[in-house]
């Protein structure tokens, strides 16, 4: 058991039987003898009192010795022991997030039975929507990223040193064999294009990495930009100097929450060096200068990159809030398979705009309006190897307007699935100002909701369920003026 532990659970102990007995930290100086200065340390989990020091406080507390030294705690604070013990707050880089431990150590004992009560809950929560660690760990990292609108100067900075060191031009698409050189001539790696395959229960991986013989084990299949991507990405591992890393992908498990952060930026460094920000700033005003929306020049922008149209719309959400001023956002990737009416909303991520409701409804149906479903239905239809679409969402209640576009690929290692990756941008003063395409009439518009479950539109021709939640809140709105008419009536 970690000392740390121990004294953090004796501090909350302390302070919980102390105030139980109406004592201040004065007041129990005052009968123990003990500085007021050092009993607070000990509640603060700072320090943990020698045994003829907790003998006075169990005489004078009136509290058995082994009941004070015991790692047991009552029903009031088991859960912040359960929070502490879990070592989920070692595992999170806190100061990330401008955190201090202390300062979260002096929240739960200055209150901990609201404490108790509100991790109680996320523990229900998180229960009830079957919130893995794992999820957790990555809910963290988006909020990260949300938190710092999703651009990295110090990341950015590190793209131009390695281009720079190993003489990458930026202004140009390169190829994977260009950073295979790399890895091979700089930091000895062995790639192997046959093994992998060998391993049915594999199947869904794109690469493998053997620490022990620096071999990179990669998939039949991959294409050329998600071979670049691999590639890329193991650029990072090496130039940043992560040693704490994941070794396949996608990810099969996290063991730390460092792992799941350093996975993010080696996802990131090698987007911006694939993407460089301003090759693509260049295009992108190009696209926004247009009076009307050019498809055409739009594809051929994202098309201008060694890249899959996942890693360009991820990219998208990297430049558009630092070199447009665009921070009003959000980034969403579906899958669908074949046959079925089933849209599972893989990933997302919001920059400051809080697009709502923001998560996964349980077993609720998302609009069939949306332009992110409807081209998963477009090439599940097709032959194409890529399907866009663009258009205006106006969210029925939210006041909301979003410009959404979204792009649609099969997946190359699943059966009859596909994928769609959208961005949207709200419709505000600033984003007209940057996109003169903005009063395209070309642009179809769509009166839209989040789920059917919560839907205010009438007749629609799409509709999977009906309006559950709506009719709920109606029929307690309802309840709530019939008893607020009875309370005005004074009725007896």
């Amino acid at each position: 058991m970690e000392q740390e532990y121990i004294k953090l659970i004796f501090g909350l102990k302390l302070k919980q039987i102390r105030t139980d007995k109406n004592l201040s930290l004065f007041g129990l100086s005052k009968i123990s003898g003990l500085s007021k200065s050092y009993l607070n340390e000990i509640e603060k989990g700072k320090k943990y009192p020698k045994p003829d020091k907790i003998a006075i406080l169990s005489e004078k507390l009136d509290v058995p010795y082994d009941q004070m030294v015991s790692l047991k705690l009552d029903k009031n604070l088991a859960p912040i022991g359960e929070l502490l013990q879990s070592k989920i707050l070692k595992e999170i880089p806190l100061e990330l997030f401008g955190i201090k431990e202390s300062n979260l150590i002096d929240i739960v004992s200055n209150a901990p039975a609201k404490v108790n009560a509100f991790i109680s809950t996320i523990i229900e929560i998180a229960q009830h929507y079957n919130f893995s660690r794992e999820s957790f760990f990555l809910a963290s990292v988006r909020s990260f990223q949300e938190a710092n609108n999703n651009y990295f100067d110090d990341l950015e900075q590190q793209v131009l040193k390695f281009s720079k060191a190993y003489q990458v031009d930026l202004t140009s698409p390169f190829t994977s064999k260009d950073i295979e050189e790399i890895l091979i001539e700089e930091y000895g790696y062995i790639i192997n294009e046959t093994e992998l395959s060998t391993y049915e229960a594999l199947e869904n991986l794109r690469s493998v990495f053997v620490p022990k013989t620096k071999t990179l084990l990669l998939a039949d299949g991959i294409d050329e930009a998600q071979r670049t991507f691999i590639y890329t990405k193991e650029i990072a591992y090496n130039f940043l100097g992560i040693t704490d890393r994941l070794y396949t992908f996608p990810w099969i498990k996290f063991e730390s929450f460092d792992q799941v952060l350093n996975n993010f930026y080696a996802s990131y460094f090698a987007g911006a060096l694939v993407i460089p920000k301003e090759a693509l700033t260049l295009q992108l005003e190009a696209v926004f200068e247009k009076p009307s929306f050019d498809e055409a020049l739009f594809i051929k922008t994202m098309n201008a990159f060694n890249a899959s149209p996942e890693s360009f719309y991820q990219r998208l959400t990297n430049i558009l809030p630092k070199a447009f001023n665009i921070q009003n956002l959000f980034f969403l990737r579906f899958t669908h398979k074949l046959g079925t009416e089933k849209f599972h909303l893989k990933k997302e991520l919001h920059l400051s705009h809080q697009h709502s409701p923001r998560a996964n409804e349980t077993n609720e149906h998302y609009c069939r309006r949306w332009v992110s479903l409807n081209v998963l239905r477009d090439i599940s239809k097709s032959k194409k190897s890529h399907e866009f679409d663009i258009q205006m969402s106006n969210y029925v209640g939210d006041n909301a307007r979003y410009l959404v576009l979204s792009s649609a690929t099969k997946d190359p290692f699943r059966e009859h699935q596909y994928r769609s990756i959208s961005i949207g941008l709200l419709i505000n003063k600033q984003l007209e100002r940057k996109l003169k395409f903005l009063e395209d009439k070309n642009i179809k518009t769509e009166e839209v909701g989040v789920t059917c479950e919560r839907c205010p539109i009438q007749n629609c021709e799409v509709r999977q369920a009906p309006a559950l939640a709506l009719e709920r809140a109606a029929k307690n709105k309802k309840i709530e003026q019939i008893v607020e008419e009875l309370n005005q009536k004074s009725v007896r």
